[in-house]
């Protein structure tokens, strides 16, 4: 089972980095023709706010509902009353988002008023926020309808196809970066119009691997249905409970529009690079797990499934916790060769990299959550990690004000980086919270050899870490570098630090490929 996952994971990960490598060429591209001025700062709350909602109704609650009745659907049901499953739940979502997105297009102006109430004050900002929310918000649509898909695939084993679709999302928004900027009188609206094509480009990419399934056909709303009805009243809870780190992220860009010009950016940059650890292993990992999860929870098989949670978890650890170290380390050095041309200046480096440093704290906090959310979902239970995300995001509200106020009294030049720390430090509060439920609930039972475990991957850590202390070099010799003396610097650092990594943890007898054998049954 675990050779399986492994292997599926792979997959997914390798789909996924290249779809965050094209990502931050995106984002090198952005930088360099739009800088981390006001006009950035509109583009990325206009497509934060879509951003937010695809994860209530797409990735976060939606999938985490539907995939686990859909496999259980799979499991005890015939193929034809899994077609009309999947037909009155495309159909009843479809009709939902269709009336979500019409209010957002109208209450566009009212959307910006509330998540970036900062921009209230620069009318040109303001209106340019609201003009280009109208060409973004409709992607909710088509990407939520695309995650419908997805988690029809993955619930199939067909892994490779949702995970190689958000390419299309970096492609699109290139060329309009590139291509189609000069011809508006606002250059940077292209941006808008490229999200837009990319939702409907993803959709359209993966209905013929439904139709190879015979999943494909035309929808009809029923919320009667029970399938329909049991995954609405998943959904609901879910809607808030798997979305906790983005509302954070929200109300961070609420807060920081009313910081210096250059916050949201700032942040925006950060979150991309601390995202990518997360999403090129973390969030392949629990797409992976959770239908593996919802197989063994509707076969009531605990004990593969505390295995599986189990293996899942150790990967989490073994990848999390260096990752979070070379983040601290290599802040500036990341940014300074992604990012550090044209409009984007040394000084936003500089910002950038003392936000990135606090989001980093957290990585292994944000890992730890994709992997426990998925044990709760599986099991079709809702409500827990809601109440724990209602903890975790008024602990994140406090922590806020706790920080962010004397730093701005303090440190004028850096309060965004208080943000940054406060969702990182919320992060720890709910994944902590996560973990003892399952614990008390009797879900999960660690298995033999954490304690050597953790021991042995702090040390690799550390010692991976004195490297690239010691071998990076200081913020001004990256600066002073070409872009090509840069790029293989970094390379050098990354590969050898992992190397490093690697080499002190099959030293002191850590070879995760074994794992396999340990979360067997019996």
């Amino acid at each position: 089972m675990s050779k399986r996952l492994l292997k599926s994971t792979a997959v997914v990960s390798v789909y996924t980095l290249l779809s965050r490598i094209l990502g931050f060429v995106r984002d090198m591209v952005v930088a360099r023709y739009f800088g981390a001025g006001s006009i950035t700062d509109a583009f990325y709350v206009a497509f934060r706010i879509p951003n937010l909602l695809r994860r209530l109704f797409a990735e976060g609650a939606f999938s985490q509902a539907f995939v686990p009745v859909l496999g259980e659907y799979r499991q005890k049901h015939e193929h034809t009353e899994v077609q009309q499953l999947v037909q009155r739940v495309a159909g009843t979502l479809g009709v939902v988002l269709a009336v979500v997105t019409v209010l957002g297009v109208i209450g566009a102006p009212a959307l910006v008023y509330l998540f970036a109430p900062g921009f209230s004050g620069d009318e040109t900002r303001f209106d340019l926020t609201v003009s280009m929310l109208r060409l973004t918000f409709p992607y909710l649509f088509f990407i939520s309808l695309t995650a419908f898909a997805g988690g029809i695939l993955n619930t199939y084993g067909r892994f490779a196809v949702p995970a190689f679709t958000p390419v299309l999302l970096n492609i699109s928004m290139i060329t309009a970066a590139i291509y189609i900027s000069p011809m508006f009188e606002h250059p940077i609206m292209a941006l808008a119009v490229g999200v837009l094509v990319a939702g409907i480009a993803q959709l359209l990419f993966q209905l013929p691997f439904l139709y190879r399934l015979k999943l494909l056909s035309w929808p009809r709303p029923d919320r009667k249905d029970e399938g329909v009805r049991r995954i609405l009243r998943l959904m609901l809870p879910a809607m808030f409970g798997s979305s906790v780190a983005q509302i954070n992220l929200l109300l961070d860009t609420l807060i920081a529009s009313f910081l210096i010009t250059g916050s949201v950016s700032w942040l925006y940059y950060s979150d991309r690079l601390m995202e990518f650890p997360l999403g090129v292993f973390a969030i392949a990992l629990a797409t992976v797990i959770l239908p593996s999860l919802s197989r063994q929870h509707a076969a009531n098989n605990r004990v593969q499934f505390n295995h599986t949670l189990d293996w899942a978890l150790r990967w989490a650890i073994l990848i999390g916790l260096p990752a979070a170290a070379a983040l601290m380390f290599l802040s500036a050095p990341l940014l300074t060769t992604l990012f550090q041309y044209g409009a984007f200046h040394a000084s936003d480096v500089v910002k950038s990299t003392i936000s990135l440093q606090a989001y980093s704290i957290g990585l292994l906090g944000f890992i730890l959550i994709k992997v426990l959310v998925p044990a709760f979902y599986a099991r079709q239970d809702t409500r827990t990690p809601v109440k724990i995300g209602i903890i975790a995001m008024t602990s994140n509200m406090a922590l806020n004000i706790v920080i962010v106020i004397p730093l701005i009294l303090f440190w004028f030049d850096a309060p965004h980086a208080g943000l940054a720390l406060a969702t990182s430090l919320g992060s720890f509060v709910n994944a902590g919270l996560l973990f003892r439920s399952l614990r008390r609930q009797r879900i999960y039972q660690p298995q033999p050899g954490w304690f050597w475990l953790w021991l042995r991957i702090i040390f690799a850590t550390v010692v991976m870490s004195w490297f690239l202390i010691q071998f990076s070099g200081s913020d001004e010799l990256w600066l002073a570098l070409s872009a090509g003396g840069r790029s293989w610097r970094l390379a050098w650092l990354v590969f050898g630090g992992a190397g490093v990594y690697g080499l002190i943890l099959l030293g002191s007898g850590v070879w995760p490929w074994r794992w396999r054998s340990s979360v067997q049954p019996g």
